[in-house]
């Protein structure tokens, strides 16, 4: 989907957003043979008119996105329609004020808008970006299919723990249990590995087991040192499921990064675009009350 919303039915709303461009400077351009051009003018309302028509239609996408049972139009559709028609707006919003700005609430709405479109580039970037990139990051799997394959790893090291003396049992149940997959949002986004590990039994100390690196070295070095062949068959095996769970977990938080980028944008883009509604409203009201 995110590859062809650009082109979606041969640039169906690039085209219309080319022709309302036109359109909306033809009308602008009509301006100044009784008075400057301003939005007080009647085509200076029909521009804001029609502006705040486009704001009210591209706030509706992310209605439709989550009404699945909806036959207005395929999701698609509205996010191309979303990208072409709100870049437009930037121009017939502009046109409508004529580029006059000041501090007032109408210029707020205008910053509100602005602020708002230029979020939404960031959005359709990330939208194009991100899914090819968790894709690469998957490999043809998933983030269930990696999950379900942690838990399955956690177990089996569990069981293989129980050939090994107590010390390196303690120490390979505790890498286990204080591992950190989520965390924080801004945890995700930092991509930052919390997990800790506790290295003496008679402490209630944890020290950093980042990427697991600190089990991993011990197993490593324990290996040698093993008391039994039935111990170093279980610590070679143990080491290489640990190995394989490095790889598993850093697969699970790169895609949860991914997915913290597009949340991080959604928490801005959200309430800017109600904080644009609200001023929209404030500006019509002001605009027809007191001119």
């Amino acid at each position: 989907m995110y590859q062809n919303l650009l082109k979606y039915k041969n640039y169906r709303y690039l085209n219309l957003s080319i022709i309302i461009i036109i359109t909306s400077l033809v009308i602008y351009l009509t301006q100044g043979t009784e008075q400057p051009a301003n939005g007080g003018t009647w085509q200076g309302y029909t521009l804001g008119g029609f502006a705040a028509f486009l704001i009210l239609l591209l706030t509706y996408l992310g209605i439709r996105k989550r009404s699945y049972s909806s036959r207005m139009g395929t999701v698609e559709g509205w996010t191309s329609a979303h990208v072409f028609l709100g870049t437009s707006l930037l121009l017939i919003a502009s046109l409508h004020a004529a580029f006059q700005v000041g501090w007032n609430v109408h210029t707020l709405a205008y910053v509100l808008m602005i602020a708002v479109i230029l979020s939404g580039f960031y959005g359709l970037f990330a939208y194009l970006h991100y899914p090819q990139v968790m894709s690469k990051n998957n490999s043809g799997g998933s983030q269930n299919k990696w999950l379900q394959e942690l838990a399955q790893l956690d177990e089996e090291l569990k069981n293989l723990s129980s050939s090994c003396r107590a010390d390196i049992r303690l120490l390979i149940l505790s890498a286990i249990q204080n591992t950190k997959i989520s965390g924080s949002l801004f945890s995700q986004l930092r991509g930052k590995d919390s997990s800790k590990i506790k290295i003496q039994s008679s402490s209630d100390k944890l020290v950093s087991n980042k990427n697991q690196q600190r089990i991993i070295s011990f197993l490593a070095s324990a290996l040698p040192s093993s008391i039994n062949h039935i111990e170093a068959a279980a610590l070679d095996e143990i080491l290489s499921k640990f190995s394989r769970r490095q790889r598993l977990l850093k697969i699970i938080k790169r895609n949860l990064q991914i997915k913290a980028y597009l949340r991080i944008w959604l928490l801005f883009h959200i309430p800017l675009t109600i904080a644009l509604l609200a001023a929209l409203i404030v500006h019509i009201l002001v605009v027809f009350i007191y001119w």
